[in-house]
Order: structure tokens, then C-alpha cells, then sequence
């Protein structure tokens, strides 16, 4: 089986070796390597491993955890490489097929910032409602987001009221501004029992979002 380890490092030379080290102790073969972020002397990685059948997640974590320093904020079942160019084929697919964009760029998104589901939602005097939306995406009635419109992509957390469903399974919760059109719409990321979406992430989410609504004229 294959998992997506999100490991906190500290940043420095030969200790994200050492944590591949651990890891191939423990009978798991990494198949990729993400850096998400780095800063105060700390990186944050996310790891894509595989694991013999019947082994359970728990040995990443100790095996991970045995380097001084390291700590891993999640470990999520997880299918492919990780692939952190795709938002460049997703624009030029897009832009090839404008028609048919809102709905790709939703598909995508939740595999590009490794999500459950994805929406653009537009709210309308007092109304909002989706527009496009990815598989699994939760089922809920038109109400209102009253946070929009947005000016920056954020975490949404409990200061930001959301329908009770996309919460649902402790998700954790992103949006970004979609276009400068009226009435605004928004690009929300949902991500099932964590991790958090970290600074970068969210600046990624608002580039991808942003270029997308340009090249849709949206």
C-alpha cells in the first residue's frame, strides 16, 4: 500500500537522508519527494511510500520519528507519484478547451494539493451556490458564504462559516478568490482529516486560481 507521510525536518544537510534511511529500516521504498515549505531553520516534506501488504502505517511514523528532530504532522493513504508541475498542463489544457475549464480545473485541483474535493462557488445576492465541482465533493444546499467575496486565499477555519458537510471527517478547509468578476466566486479546497494547508500551499492555490481565471476571462 501506498501513503503520503507529511514529516517536519529540521533543515539540514543529511537529515532527510537519514529519515529515507529510517524509512527503508522499516521495509518502506519512497517513490517521490515533495518539498512544501522551508523556513526557520525547519523543511516541511511530504514523502509518497510504499509499504509491504499487511504492514501497518504506524511503523512510519516511529521509523520517521527515530531521527532526532523529526516529527510527522500526517500519514494519508495516497495512489501515484506526487506532481507539483501539473498546474502548468492543467492551464494549457484549460486554455485549450475554455468551455469545459471550470469543471477541469475542479477535477484537478484536489490531486494537485493532494485534497479530497474541490468546488467554485459564486454568491448572489444572499445566495451561494457551486458552479463546478470534483468527484466526492459533499452535498449541500444553496445557502450563503458570507466571507466572500476574498481578496488573498486563506485557511478557512471556525471564524468562517461553511456549510456543516464540508467539515465533515475533521476536513480541513482552503479557498481562494476566483477572478474579479461580479457576482465573486471562489475556488475551495477540501482536505479530509488533514493536514493543514500551509502558507505555500495556499499561495500555489491563489497563482493556479488566478492564471486560470485569466485565461477564462473570468
Amino acid at each position: 500500500m501506498s501513503f503520503l507521510l507529511r514529516v517536519i525536518v529540521p533543515d539540514k544537510p543529511g537529515n532527510l537522508g537519514a529519515v529515507a534511511s529510517a524509512l527503508g529500516g522499516a521495509g518502506a521504498d519512497i517513490l517521490s519527494v515533495d518539498v512544501v515549505e522551508r523556513g526557520d531553520g525547519q523543511a516541511v516534506d511530504d514523502l509518497a511510500v510504499e509499504l509491504p501488504s499487511g504492514r501497518p502505517p504506524d511503523v512510519l511514523i516511529t521509523a520517521a520519528e527515530s531521527v532526532p528532530g523529526v516529527s510527522v504532522e500526517s500519514v494519508r493513504p495516497h495512489t501515484g507519484h506526487l506532481d507539483t508541475h501539473r498546474e502548468l498542463e492543467l492551464v494549457d489544457e484549460i486554455a485549450g478547451a475554455p468551455s469545459k475549464g471550470l469543471e477541469r480545473l475542479a477535477a484537478e485541483v484536489p490531486r494537485l494539493f493532494r485534497a479530497g474535493w474541490a468546488l467554485v462557488a459564486v454568491s448572489e445576492k444572499g445566495r451561494s451556490y457551486r458552479i463546478a465541482e470534483s468527484a466526492a465533493s459533499p452535498e449541500t444546499r444553496a445557502g450563503d458564504l458570507p466571507w466572500l467575496p476574498l481578496t488573498s486565499a486563506v485557511a478557512l477555519d471556525e471564524r468562517h462559516w461553511v456549510p456543516d458537510p464540508w467539515r465533515a471527517l475533521d476536513t480541513e478547509l482552503a479557498a481562494a478568490p476566483f477572478g474579479t468578476g461580479t457576482p465573486p466566486k471562489t475556488l475551495v479546497v477540501g482536505r479530509p482529516g488533514g493536514p493543514v494547508f500551509r502558507p505555500s500551499e495556499l499561495a500555489r492555490l491563489s497563482h493556479l486560481a488566478g492564471i486560470v481565471a485569466t485565461v477564462l476571462n473570468a
